[in-house]
């Protein structure tokens, strides 16, 4: 393998060559997932892209030598340590290494369909060498800001697409970092929430990309051609420590979420639970932004690496407060804290956009709590500060 330490994002490129039928084995899964995740661009199937597809089986047929297939993968720190000693420079000892974690196909997934069926047609394919390139990194922070800032793409992607296809893997991280949370939910795994720390991979995903957008109304169909979308995400990843403010943020948002769950008063209602609070998407996207901008500084005014810690250590330390105290009510009191029937009026107003006009509702109450340092007698000046 020829390995090159990426030293802004911490990653390792490792490009070496393989059999085409091994690389096949190796990558069949998630190839049949649309690249081993749920969003993934799938293989195209226009009329155009179908005559691309046989033209380039015909050349593979040929003898034709593709582009590397670029492959990504997150690792623990033992594999990591493995490749940057130079213990894993054998291409068998690399793969015998990678394999057992998640890989995604960052680019190469048209390329990979022709491969198969080219394989089908003529069984000796499998065994011509091909290049492959291996990006090894520790975070999924890593894996993103290297997509965004050096794939270049053969169609606009969409933020929400890029995010895709580390899908799996952040989800992993989010896992691993935030915890409290019950249940993810996929679409291979569906179900629906019944109780506060559940959410759906979606709406994870979503967080993420509100949390760094720093807006309520994040479009997914936004394409990188918005270019200022697009810097300030990779601004964001740019600060090594924005994942960790994420984790905390969402960490903060599964505490609450718990803590206002021992609220129930019986009644049917779209607010008579305290859990269906954080059970709207809308309140999930206000906290998260609210918290984003006030640590990461509003879009286009971004604050200091130094003042973000500090901010994100302070933001922290009042939601602990808040969560320890409203651990100590009684449910009936957690409820007179909530005053649900005070943003169940204020959401009832008939409104053009409802999405819009809620998220806007959440991302103002949230900033009141923030400003207030999470000491408020009960959460109606917040409802109220729209």
């Amino acid at each position: 393998m020829d390995l090159i330490h990426d030293r802004r994002t911490d990653c390792y490129s490792a490009l070496g060559k393989m059999t085409t039928g091994d690389y096949l084995s190796l990558v069949r899964g998630a190839h049949a997932q649309r690249g081993g995740i749920t969003g993934q661009r799938e293989v195209l199937k226009t009329t155009t892209a179908k005559r691309i597809r046989d033209r380039m089986i015909s050349d593979i047929r040929a003898g034709a030598v593709l582009p590397p297939v670029v492959i990504g993968v997150i690792v623990d720190q033992s594999v990591v340590d493995d490749i940057s000693s130079g213990a894993l420079s054998d291409i068998s000892l690399f793969l015998g290494a990678v394999s057992r974690h998640e890989l995604t196909i960052i680019d190469g997934m048209q390329r990979t369909a022709a491969l198969i069926d080219a394989c089908e047609i003529d069984v000796s394919i499998a065994s011509r060498e091909m290049r492959v390139e291996f990006w090894v990194a520790r975070s999924v922070r890593s894996l993103v800001y290297r997509m965004l800032v050096l794939n270049t793409g053969q169609v606009p992607w969409t933020l929400a697409r890029q995010l895709s296809v580390v899908y799996a893997p952040l989800l992993e991280e989010i896992k691993n970092n935030v915890t409290g949370i019950d249940r993810i939910f996929s679409p291979d795994k569906p179900g629906r929430r019944v109780a506060s720390a559940q959410f759906s991979s979606d709406a994870l995903v979503e967080l993420y990309l509100a949390f760094s957008l720093r807006k309520t109304n994040v479009d997914t169909k936004e394409t990188l051609s918005e270019e200022f979308s697009r810097l300030d995400f990779v601004d964001n990843l740019a600060d090594t420590g924005f994942q960790d403010h994420f984790y905390s943020a969402l960490s903060m948002l599964v505490e609450l979420d718990k803590a206002f769950d021992r609220y129930d008063n019986g009644n049917s209602g779209r607010f008579s639970r305290g859990k269906e609070v954080f059970g709207s998407q809308p309140a999930r996207i206000g906290f998260m932004v609210a918290i984003a901008q006030y640590v990461l500084g509003r879009p286009g005014l971004d604050r200091e690496i130094d003042e973000r810690s500090t901010r994100m250590d302070t933001v922290v330390k009042h939601a602990s407060a808040m969560v320890i105290k409203l651990n100590g009510l009684d449910p009936v009191g957690v409820g007179g804290f909530l005053r649900l029937d005070v943003l169940s009026e204020i959401l009832d107003k008939k409104v053009g956009q409802v999405g819009r006009y809620e998220r806007s509702v959440f991302v103002e109450a949230f900033k009141v709590l923030i400003e207030d340092a999470f000491e408020i007698p009960n959460m109606e000046p917040c409802w109220r500060a729209s």
